[in-house]
């Protein structure tokens, strides 16, 4: 029997399987995908938020600002990129300043340091390829971006390493709580545990439903998004939005942690939870609006379009915290934005419910230090000749677009939770993410796959389940 068991490997879980290490407690992950971070931490604008947008004194206020500050150390414990870029709200009239200064006081009320109002002068010497006429912005030093999927296998791996036990392609269908503990009914058998912790993302209403007469309700909020070329990766060097409006923070512009630029999402209330389809609808919706932002959109440099949803909760806020009628059913619900800037503090508030529970001992053991895999394309030239002479597979460069090695991909799938299909491989390595999209380099990458697992390259997926890329052999002539 485990202690505790968390539903859902997306950044939320893992953040706090993570926390959760720290203390002496058998933990155990159940994810129904195939890897962790293929739900919502998936595809999101990966923007760290300063924490200016959310009401004081709701969950959102409190805990963002909090995550916010403790990226610096989890980044740099777990060797995943984050950078404090800082971000703009920007302002295009004098009638919207009421607006803005609206955000700055709700900023200072949840603990935001160093928010400022600045003007079209000094807007334009940050950002020139803003358009001219913007009339001031609320500039956040604190804003950041960061790898969301990077990060949540960081904290995966580190949370494996020290000793909680994951679960993947295992769906949760029923829970039923008998005495003290829970029976998880699951795709793949029962598991028994003292504590259950929902972080099941977009159907955290569904687990929750399972168990507590008190349901909630989770409504996807679709968000389309543009990716450009590495090459237009510079137009932006902060995180530039618009004034928020009922339906979110609105159309935005940055550059990602890995030099491309990014432009999105819209806001599209939508019936489907798995429905991540792009339309070109919502696609002109996106650009039009970027235009307000920004002088030039460079649409020739367009490598990539996708879709994200949101779980947002009919509270207007997260839902955090042990279920009134379920005592040890724990819930970390309705985490839409800025629920990647507060997972840290999210994990810690959920932790400190299941630390007055339980009352363990701390892991003596625990090690907070998880290397990532080291990436060639930052080498220096002396660095690439040593990686080489040690290991000549970092002389096979497999994606010629983000110059990722043959030693990279095989590490990707040997690590701790390695990586079992293209999707997870991409992840971690980012090959197939460049300006080609994978057209020259996902075969070779499914053979290293079959390989090194050894299995037919007929058995190899591209995400999980039934998404086989290859079927049947062609006939001999």
């Amino acid at each position: 029997m485990f202690d505790v068991t968390i539903i859902g490997a997306g950044v939320v879980g893992c953040s706090i399987a993570r926390e959760l290490a720290k203390y002496d407690l058998k933990v155990c992950v159940v994810e129904k995908g195939s890897d962790v971070a293929v739900g919502t931490t998936k595809a999101n604008s990966a923007i760290i938020h300063a924490g200016y947008d959310a009401k004081p004194g709701t969950l959102k206020g409190m805990l963002n600002a909090k995550g916010n500050a403790m990226f610096d150390k989890l980044a740099q414990e777990l060797d995943f990129p984050f950078k404090r870029n800082g971000s703009l709200v920007l302002c295009f009239n004098k009638e919207e300043m009421p607006n803005l200064l609206e955000l700055k006081e709700r900023g200072e009320k949840n603990g935001v340091p160093d928010l400022e109002i600045i003007y079209k002068e000094r807007i334009l010497e940050l950002e020139p390829n803003i358009n001219d006429d913007v009339y001031a912005a609320l500039y956040a030093p604190t804003g950041g971006i960061v790898c969301p999927y990077e990060m949540t296998i960081a904290l995966a791996e580190n949370a494996a390493t020290n000793g909680v036990e994951f679960k993947l392609e295992t769906e949760v269908v029923g829970i039923n709580k008998i005495d003290d503990k829970f029976i998880i009914k699951t795709s793949k058998g029962e598991i028994e545990s003292k504590l259950v912790i929902n972080a099941a993302g977009l159907f955290s209403d569904d687990i929750n439903n399972m168990v507590s007469k008190n349901k909630i309700k989770i409504m996807p909020r679709r968000g389309e998004y543009c990716l450009f070329d590495k090459v237009v990766g510079n137009m932006a060097k902060m995180t530039l939005f618009q004034l928020p409006t009922k339906l979110g923070k609105g159309i935005l512009v940055t550059p990602t942690v890995d030099g491309n630029l990014l432009i999105g999402p819209n806001a599209d209330d939508i019936e489907d939870k798995t429905d991540l389809s792009n339309t070109r609808e919502g696609l002109d919706d996106v650009i039009d609006k970027a235009k307000i932002t920004f002088k030039t959109i460079p649409m020739k440099y367009l490598i990539k379009t996708f879709a994200g949803n949101r779980a947002r909760g009919n509270t207007g806020d997260f839902i955090i915290g042990e279920a009134e009628d379920v005592e040890g059913f724990i819930n970390a619900a309705g985490i839409e934005s800025p629920g990647l800037s507060s997972s840290p503090a999210i994990a810690e508030m959920i932790v400190g419910i299941v630390v007055e529970k339980l009352h363990p001992s701390k892991n003596e053991k625990f090690n907070p230090i998880r290397k990532g895999i080291p990436k060639f394309r930052d080498m220096t030239e002396e660095e690439r000749i040593e990686a080489i002479k040690k290991n000549p597979r970092y002389g096979r460069v497999v994606c010629r677009c983000e110059t990722v090695t043959e030693a990279e991909i095989i590490e990707a799938i040997r690590r701790p939770l390695g990586a079992r299909n293209l999707d997870a491989v991409k992840r971690r390595t980012r090959a197939g993410m460049g300006r080609c999209q994978s057209g020259f380099c996902s075969n070779k990458v499914l053979h290293i796959l079959a390989e090194e697992l050894n299995l037919s390259p007929e058995d190899i997926t591209l995400f999980g389940g039934k998404s086989n890329l290859l079927i049947g052999k062609n006939k001999e002539i």
